[in-house]
């Protein structure tokens, strides 16, 4: 799989809420697919689908320990997103300074032309 690939399945794993909620919850640490389920309004099979998308995108692993099915966090490919978004940052930035100059330079015209 390609770099470009693996963002993109990371960028649709992130575009449903409750896949964003899991993370957010795995943040905090491991957690069994019940425990996963508990604080939403669906059902175990549902939140295994969720899953098998955030591990398809890289950003989840299960681990077995004995009985113990424990669903990871892998942060990782976070890190390839952010900066992709951070090269757009860097341009929007560029693009808002260029603009607040341009409205800077209006306004200066605009007094200088009330003065007169």
């Amino acid at each position: 799989m390609t770099s470009l690939e693996q963002l993109d399945r990371v960028f649709a794993a992130l575009a449903d809420p409750t896949r964003r909620a899991i993370l957010a919850r795995l943040a905090e640490g491991e957690a069994t697919v019940n425990e996963l389920v508990a604080p939403f309004d669906l059902r175990q099979p549902t939140i295994s689908k969720h899953l098998k998308v955030l591990e398809q995108a890289g950003l989840v692993s299960r681990g077995r320990n004995a009985q113990f099915r424990p669903v990871r966090l892998n942060a990782a490919p976070l890190a390839s997103a952010a900066q992709w978004l951070g090269d757009y940052r860097r341009f929007w930035e560029e693009s808002l300074d260029r603009l607040d100059e341009y409205v800077q330079e209006m306004k200066r015209k605009e007094t200088r032309d009330a003065s007169k």
